[in-house]
């Protein structure tokens, strides 16, 4: 049996911060206690009073994602690789269904597609469409292990949902007790604006953000609380890029409606000034929604603090340039995406923690046990306690630069390059094993598990 004892360990908890040893068997916590003996049948690790956190979540990525540009660079052997060595040991994906295919069919597929992911994984399933057994389908996902269901309402052309099909899914999955996390986007208001600039010539990557304004997320963000009380359905908003929409589902909070949102990184660091300027320095930042203000940054770091939004994930779904340069010419053709999987766990430490917006014990509710327990992961998951899966951070502080040259995403653009890190892993442990420790990745690390989750 495997027998790991870290010693020395500084913990830190969504509640707690404390010194003491965590003995995990058999990838679980056993034993956490000040000075759990050592015997000779132990593998012993020395944290030296260096934090250790609960191993990473992150609720929002695309690997392996099939686009008219090809696949999105990262498989998932490669991005999750990138995950761990961030320090997330488990994965939130999502399966969108081809047309006609029946959701049940679409979650086997992606499980198929995952099979060589490093990280533990579960997914967010698509209903794409209402049609006569969609009820039966999602009921059926759920006895799969799925507890929560991704819709669009952006991209109506192909897997967003018109506003009648949008309620209808909303009132099943509530019947269901399942949790509707949601792409909020006006997507016949973008549409519009996307095709009146390409007919005025504007083409460059500047105006995908002007084409997707602040009013086109919030006002979505609005229709769907407002479709949220009126069908009692749990909503979480995905990718919070602006100041107004963290604003309304504060507000919507406070009425007790069962109301949550992520936003990522790019959002909390990144402004629009990086769409202006050459193509070549530009086109990796787009992605959806778009980069925003600095206000916007500013309001989003105040509601992390303030448990307005309780996660962030990265939207990883990085392309290479090659796959960019398709909309040279026409910012409607350059696939929406970037990457972040890796960096996401330094950057909330380096301009969170370290600049006084998030505590130590925000860190790790926003990166792990908030989600853990918003989608059914919890206690095996974002917990640092007797009886929980062995996923854990020895953590170090550093001076490192993002690079390219460097980073482990499977990706020649990378849209935190140059920007400065103050702290990373410096080992991960998944289910009770050292995959990474000083630089060094494991040779015999076993895949990931799908988790099936409960209501």
């Amino acid at each position: 049996m495997n027998k790991l004892l870290i010693k020395n360990a500084r913990i830190v908890t969504s509640e707690r911060i404390y010194f003491s040893d965590i003995l995990a068997e058999a990838g679980k916590i056993t034993y956490i206690s000040e000075n759990i003996e050592k015997k000779t049948d132990y593998d012993i690790l020395d944290a030296e009073k260096k934090y250790v956190f609960p191993g990473g979540i992150d609720p929002h990525v695309h690997m392996h994602l099939p686009t008219f540009a090809g696949y999105s660079a990262d498989d998932f052997y490669t991005g999750s690789k990138a995950a761990l060595l961030g320090g997330t040991t488990t994965l939130i994906d999502f399966v969108t269904p081809k047309k006609n295919q029946p959701l049940p069919d679409a979650l086997a597929e992606r499980k198929r597609e995952a099979e060589n992911c490093l990280t533990d994984f579960t997914f967010h399933v698509s209903p794409i469409d209402f049609h006569k057994n969609i009820e039966n389908e999602i009921r059926e996902c759920i006895d799969r292990g799925i507890t929560s269901f991704k819709v669009y309402t952006a991209y109506l052309d192909s897997i967003g949902l018109k506003d009648t099909d949008l309620l209808k899914i909303m009132e099943i999955v509530a019947e269901a007790g399942a949790l509707l996390t949601v792409h909020a986007e006006l997507g016949n208001d973008i549409e519009k604006l996307r095709n009146q600039y390409f007919k005025e010539g504007k083409v460059n990557p500047e105006y995908h953000a002007l084409s997707r304004p602040p009013e086109t997320e919030f006002k979505a963000v609005e229709k769907i609380i407002n479709y949220a009380e009126q069908t009692g359905c749990k909503v979480y908003f995905v990718h919070v890029s602006t100041r107004k929409s963290a604003e309304i589902i504060k507000s919507a909070q406070k009425k007790a409606l069962p109301v949550f949102a992520e936003t990522c990184p790019q959002y909390l660091l990144l402004e629009d000034s990086k769409l202006k300027g050459k193509f070549k320095d530009t086109a990796k930042y787009v992605f959806s929604p778009p980069l925003r203000k600095k206000t916007d940054n500013e309001n989003l770091w105040n509601a992390l603090s303030g448990s307005v939004i309780q996660t962030v994930g990265t939207d990883h779904c990085p392309f290479n340039y090659s796959q960019k340069l398709l909309g040279e010419n026409d910012f409607r053709k350059i696939p929406n995406g970037a990457g972040g999987v890796e960096h996401r766990l330094s950057l909330l430490y380096t301009y969170g923690v370290l600049e006084s917006k998030i505590s130590l014990n925000d860190f790790v509710k926003i990166s792990s046990t908030n989600s853990s327990k918003i989608f059914g992961l919890y206690p095996q998951k974002g917990e640092i306690a007797v009886g929980s899966d062995a996923d854990l951070i020895i953590w170090q502080n550093t001076d490192e630069i993002i690079s390219i040259k460097t980073h482990n995403q499977s990706c020649d653009l990378n849209i935190y390059e140059n920007i400065e890190i103050k702290g990373k892993p410096e080992t991960v442990i998944k289910n009770g094993k050292i995959i990474f420790s000083d630089g060094t990745f494991s040779d015999n690390i076993s895949n990931g598990e799908f988790l099936k989750r409960k209501l």
